[in-house]
């Protein structure tokens, strides 16, 4: 098949004297199928390099345009994330939306997206039938757990990775809350951009040397743990689980001292139950919906819950929705809630102190953390590689500083 995939990077449209010299993606065509926030600023990025990006959206726009609306059809979240990209309606549960969509790859050297595994299957964007058609492309896919183990697949946001990863609680104190995102950023969303921007950028390479693509994935969960970097080391002498149950009885124990914070919005937030904590992230109605009706919520403002009304009486029965969510969810277990919450498919997870993250089996199922022989220092975990490129180099360990000097040195011809 002939189109834009027979070169990537090869400089197919070289930039006109003053125009574009500092662009290193010039010619090259980036298909973003994708909401919300990290697959975006992949593609953002990407932009910024010069990529021409072509976002793809759903009849009514990316459901992101409706957050903090600035305007009609365009949020204050959405407008720094989509800039330097066109965009394109589809109808991708149509025939002819995703006629249209092949169209558009056989131009294109990578695409990305962010729908879980049968949306995508059921979108046209099945990796094996895209290679096999396209085998230039790349293709760059976030996930929210990574491709193993039983969460692989699920759907959650930014606050349910930062739970589970640990990342929410890293700087717990005695007079904390219920766990909240620090300065409300979502970090794991952010991070999962950058990484995949990177991990695309890598595949590119490889397809304009080799002539075959591949497909990276990254995932939210992945994104929490990097942020957490140099946090997340075990020497030898040291258990990776270190002392969950009582950490974990630490942040629960600490009732009388913890002042349970009522957001107004009972949808994306923590949750205390009789055990422990677990973090609930509802972004779209149906969602809220299915979360309402699991506990029972008569919530005036399910719409728009990010709003605060004005009319005292509805702020105040806002605030009453809120309360007896609070007050239902402490009634019983985090398992036994996370178990519901699955079977209506509500996003949530359970906040790990972040002496339980070496634990949890998600992160042991992809192999996000991994041990290595820390010359000096012995069996060190620490985090492994967090893109999924289908395989990985083993991981490495730290080198002392000019451990290899003379081997480089020797290799570019420098005696």
């Amino acid at each position: 098949m002939t189109g834009r995939t027979e070169g990537a990077l090869e400089g197919r449209e070289e930039p006109r004297a003053g125009e574009g010299h500092a662009l290193p993606l010039r010619g090259v065509r980036v298909v973003e199928v994708a909401q919300y926030v990290a697959a975006p600023l992949a593609g953002l990025l990407l932009a910024q390099l010069g990529a021409d990006v072509i976002k793809i959206e759903p009849p009514g726009g990316d459901a992101y345009r409706q957050t903090m609306p600035i305007a009609p059809g365009m949020g204050r979240y959405f407008l720094p994330l989509n800039r330097g990209k066109r965009s394109v309606e589809l109808d991708l549960k149509t025939v002819a939306g995703r006629e249209a969509l092949r169209a558009i790859l056989s131009t294109a050297d990578a695409v990305t997206h962010n729908a879980p595994p049968a949306r995508a299957a059921a979108f046209g964007l099945e990796w094996e039938d895209l290679h096999e058609q396209l085998p230039r492309l790349v293709m760059g896919v976030v996930s929210s757990f990574g491709h193993e183990g039983e969460l692989a697949g699920a759907p959650a946001y930014d606050l349910v990775a930062q739970a589970r990863s640990g990342l929410l609680t890293s700087h717990a104190s005695a007079g904390d809350t219920v766990p909240v995102r620090a300065g409300g950023i979502p970090l794991a969303d952010l991070t999962a951009g950058f990484l995949l921007s990177s991990g695309v950028l890598a595949a590119l390479v490889r397809s304009g040397r080799t002539g075959v693509g591949g497909r990276v994935e990254v995932s939210l969960l992945a994104a929490a743990l990097t942020a957490q970097i140099q946090d997340l080391v075990w020497l030898a002498d040291e258990s990776p689980a270190g002392d969950p149950v009582a950490r974990q009885a630490d942040l629960v124990g600490r009732a009388d001292e913890i002042a349970v914070g009522l957001a107004l919005n009972p949808y994306y937030r923590c949750y205390e139950t009789s055990d422990g904590f677990i973090a609930i992230a509802c972004l779209n109605l149906a969602q809220r919906e299915a979360l309402a009706q699991e506990l029972g919520l008569d919530d005036p403002t399910i719409a728009a819950p990010d709003v605060v009304p004005g009319d005292p009486r509805l702020r105040a029965r806002k605030e009453a929705v809120t309360t007896a969510a609070v007050a239902q969810i402490a009634a019983d277990t985090a398992s036994r809630w996370l178990t519901r919450l699955a079977a209506v498919g509500v996003p949530a997870g359970p906040v790990h102190a972040r002496e339980r993250v070496a634990l949890d089996a998600q992160i042991r199922a992809n192999g996000f953390l991994q041990a290595v022989d820390q010359p000096g220092l012995g069996a060190t975990t620490m985090l492994g590689t967090v893109f999924g490129v289908g395989g990985s180099a083993p991981l490495s360990p730290a080198p002392w500083s000019g451990a290899d000097t003379a081997a480089v040195l020797a290799e570019v011809g420098v005696e």
